[in-house]
């Protein structure tokens, strides 16, 4: 089959989205549309690109609030709310927009899902806290990758003891960061990855402390890694640290 005719005819996977994410065109999201009985238009349009936008730039699709965040800042309006997003795609833009985009389907609280899984082994060099450790005659079980399984248990005193075990004196500095994280993180669902850390820092607070020069002087293990660990936070989504 020729590259042409493979693109006019893509190969579907069992839920109808694409085996190959690179054979998507607007011809092959309007075959997509069509299956489900949805002809595209112009805010279908403005919603499919502002997808394809954030996951070309952060290799990780939007969940909801930073898809509709996104829609605000270009449309310059609130008009993309969820009565507008449900009624463009009635099977939940989530799901069937990210499949008519071309994209793959977001996730939330990964490190919570792969909790319930037979923990991996910890890594001998591992400087962080693994399985459990006990502060104050309590608990606190952990992921293998050190992250809070109960985010509740978490308050500034705990921070400061994860933080002294990764080598880590919390100034206000950390702070700002990891009230950063954790306001990110109960407002859209997920704890950002390094990138998407860096872009909502930079609009938030500032250039200078969304720098990477900054955020890794202050967690060496990584701003998005490490930081989310101490912030009580669970592991971020994509591609996290370098």
């Amino acid at each position: 089959m020729t590259n042409a005719a493979s693109k006019a005819n893509p190969e579907l996977l069992s839920d109808g989205r694409l085996a190959d994410l690179d054979s998507w065109n607007e011809d092959v999201a309007n075959q997509l549309a069509a299956k489900d009985g949805i002809k595209l238009g112009e805010d279908h349009w403005q919603v499919i690109n502002a997808m394809r936008d954030y996951y070309r730039e952060f290799n990780v699709s939007p969940v909801k609030k930073l898809l509709k965040r996104s829609l605000k800042e270009h449309s310059k309006s609130d008009r993309f709310d969820d009565k507008l997003l449900d009624s463009l795609f009635p099977h939940g833009v989530l799901t069937q927009g990210s499949k008519i985009a071309g994209v793959p389907l977001p996730y939330l609280d990964v490190e919570l899902e792969r909790s319930t899984l037979k923990a991996k082994p910890a890594r001998a060099e591992a400087t962080h806290f693994t399985e459990s450790f006990e502060f104050e005659g309590k608990q606190y079980p952990v992921t293998h990758l050190g992250n809070l399984l109960d985010l509740h248990l978490w308050n500034d005193k705990v921070a400061e003891f994860m933080a002294s075990k990764e080598g880590i004196t919390l100034t206000d500095e950390h702070w700002e960061i990891l009230n950063f994280l954790r306001k990110f993180y109960f407002e859209y669902g997920i704890a950002p990855m390094v990138k998407i850390l860096q872009k909502h820092l930079a609009h938030e607070i500032g250039p200078e402390q969304a720098s990477k020069e900054h955020l890794y002087a202050l967690f060496p293990g990584g701003p998005s890694r490490q930081g989310s660990r101490i912030a009580g936070l669970p592991e971020p989504q994509g591609c996290i640290d370098p």
